[in-house]
């Protein structure tokens, strides 16, 4: 009997409006015509967990660079004795993956050298991942030295009688090429350890199954939880600050956050309000570089750059103590059922089998924190680095003519801006009058990008392409997205005759729920989100930590245990379900629902609820 498959996507159409798609991509990144046998032969899932809006060119980066160097680490450093990388495409503008497995054949030959190379990093983790902060923080001050200006209309004397024989366009050019490869750089760090954390974890997770037949996923994952991670601090920091404003009494001086200036100078003249700035200031550096979004996009907000919403997110916990809420994270209680969980199942087990149990789950927890401790210091930090300075060079183009926006760089791919650069130089250094040709060429280009880029935005990605292997074992893919073979079946519409009518999905943190739905398409509406509600969304970011406070549970799209929903609804207590592949779309905000954690199901309780237009395309989470 055949297996239902999904599209091929040399048969998607193409949204009106946006032909001719495939040339803003650079030609690896698209399917190609000459390849179609073997494309059609493998199973691609649309990544949207991490990229769920359409990519403008230049956005490809991120794609590129991280899925790249996911490859490079299970393939070439680690050798994973299973899984290679992960084949990438971009498709009508989102990031579809098919992940590559290792040859049986070869499987063995793998083996020893994975023992000896993992075995090396467990055995030295904390000298080794206190040397990778140290890497990542020089690539990251690298990153901020460097600097986009306008060339003068004479080169300095001193140039002349230095003999530096030079025009200043080289420095101009070396930044450029310097800014992408120090990203590189990063994100070559940003995979040493972490397909290491997801080792120690899935060692620990076959461990437990084997040992304890039938045992929850969620068991397993609470028993490594209730941890400090930085990936938390920012949102520490936020309630400290508000923590502090209740002590100090200055409520009144938060009434309008979304004006910055008037915000701070009224704290700062109240009594004590000098002693908040300072606190105030302090956090800054480094904890907010931190974005709404993910940091793969350069539309991305960070709350740096825009203090707004920090300090919109301070105004609300103010308010919530005012009222006399908890806002802090239930850490004890975490601790407390990670230890009686843990207890319970090492009660089960005796002699070597206990000591395994033990150091198995030790190192697991060791090595748990990172995957989303990265976040912070890559996505977040790095990326936000990073885009400012796309911006910066963005403005000095945009002044030079050659587009009519400021940040329309975007719209040209990382080595279309060098093809600019040595434009701009060019006109500038032979004196030519009419100077470079980027600003006869380039606006009306980036006006036929910028439809293009709209009309892919107006259809929604299918979530695969192909027809599905029949069993998805690949770890990573089921632990990371939520890919597994009963989902991809719900997603072909298997099961639609079972007596369930609501969603299924991955169980991805305990508990069950009743409560009003709130789907949220955008960061920017998160402001929307009131006390008590159920947060419906294509993914969440790591950086929306200010509202897991407010709501009851968490319902996504896409995401397996080892997601961010699925870890930070764990560390507040929350019931999550994970992988609908559709709640976004099927469910309205204002209806009824009940999310069972446990069950992995949510049920749809009544009919009513807010008609909304459709997303942008991917549940655009900016």
């Amino acid at each position: 009997m055949a297996r239902k498959s999904f599209p091929s996507p040399f048969a998607l159409p193409t949204p009106p409006g946006a032909e001719g798609w495939e040339q803003i991509y650079p030609y690896y990144l698209v399917f190609q015509d000459a390849l179609k046998k073997d494309e059609d032969e493998k199973f691609w899932f649309c990544d949207s967990q991490h990229w769920p809006t359409v990519f403008k060119p230049f956005e490809t980066i991120g794609g590129e660079f991280a899925v790249k160097c996911l490859g490079q680490y299970n393939a070439r450093h680690l050798m994973i004795p299973n899984a290679n990388g992960i084949e990438f495409r971009v498709h009508l503008g989102y990031l579809y993956m098919s992940p590559i497995p290792v040859p049986e054949d070869q499987i063995a030959a793998r083996v020893p050298l994975f023992e000896e190379r993992v075995g090396y990093y467990f055995q030295n983790w904390e000298r080794l991942l206190e040397q990778w902060k140290q890497k990542v923080r020089a690539t990251i001050d690298e990153m901020e030295t460097l600097q986009f200006t306008s060339l003068p209309d004479v080169v300095p004397l001193e140039d002349i009688t230095s003999g530096k024989a030079k025009d200043g366009s080289e420095k101009l050019l070396e930044s450029y090429d310097r800014l992408i490869q120090l990203c590189y750089q990063n994100w070559q760090y940003h995979f040493e350890f972490l397909n290491l954390g997801y080792i120690a974890y899935l060692d620990f997770f076959n461990f437990c199954k084997e040992a304890f037949p039938g045992i929850p996923d969620q068991a397993i994952a609470t028993m490594v939880q209730g941890v400090d991670m930085e990936l938390f601090r920012p949102d520490d920091e936020l309630k400290e600050l508000a923590t502090l404003a209740v002590e100090l009494g200055l409520q009144d001086g938060f009434a309008n956050t979304d004006d910055v200036a008037a915000t701070l100078a009224a704290v700062a003249a109240a009594p004590g309000g000098k002693k908040w700035i300072a606190r105030y200031e302090q956090a800054q550096d480094p904890w907010f570089n931190f974005t709404v979004g993910n940091g793969f996009y350069g539309h991305d907000k960070y709350w740096n750059e825009h203090q707004e919403i920090p300090l919109g997110y301070i105004a609300d916990y103010i308010r919530r103590l005012d009222e006399g809420q908890q806002i802090l994270r239930p850490k004890d209680e975490l601790v407390a059922e990670k230890e009686r969980i843990v207890a319970e199942y090492r009660d089960l087990l005796d002699g070597e089998t206990q000591a395994a149990f033990d150091a198995k789950r030790q190192l697991a927890a060791t090595a748990y924190p990172y995957v989303e401790n990265h976040n912070f210091y890559i996505e977040h930090w790095t990326m936000g680095v990073f885009w400012r300075k796309v911006r910066e060079l963005s403005r000095m183009l945009h002044a030079e003519g050659f587009w009519t926006e400021p940040d329309d760089l975007l719209y040209l791919g990382r080595n279309e801006v060098r093809d600019v650069l040595f434009d701009l130089v060019t006109g500038w250094g032979v004196g030519a009058p009419r100077g470079p040709i980027g600003p006869v060429y380039w606006p009306a280009e980036i006006e036929r990008r910028r439809a293009i880029v709209e009309a892919l935005k107006t259809a929604r990605p299918a979530p695969a392409l192909n027809t599905p292997p029949a069993s998805i074992t690949e770890p990573f893919t089921r632990m990371l997205w939520g890919i597994t073979t009963e989902q991809v079946q719900q997603w072909l519409g298997a099961g639609e005759d079972d007596d369930f009518s609501g969603l299924r999905g991955m169980a991805a943190s305990p508990g069950v729920v009743e409560g009003v739905a709130r789907v949220v398409h955008d960061a920017d509406q998160l402001a929307e989100v009131q006390e008590g509600e159920i947060l419906v969304a294509t993914v969440t970011a790591p950086s929306w930590g200010p509202i897991f406070g407010k709501i009851r549970a968490t319902v996504t799209d896409i995401g397996g245990m080892m997601s961010h929903a699925a870890i930070v609804c764990r560390e507040y207590g929350l019931p999550a379900v994970t992988g609908t592949g559709s709640a976004s779309t099927t469910i309205r905000t204002g209806q009824r629902l009940r999310v069972d954690g446990n069950a992995g199901t949510v049920t749809i309780l009544d009919a009513a609820g807010q008609e909304a237009p459709a997303p942008a395309l991917g549940g655009a989470v900016q």
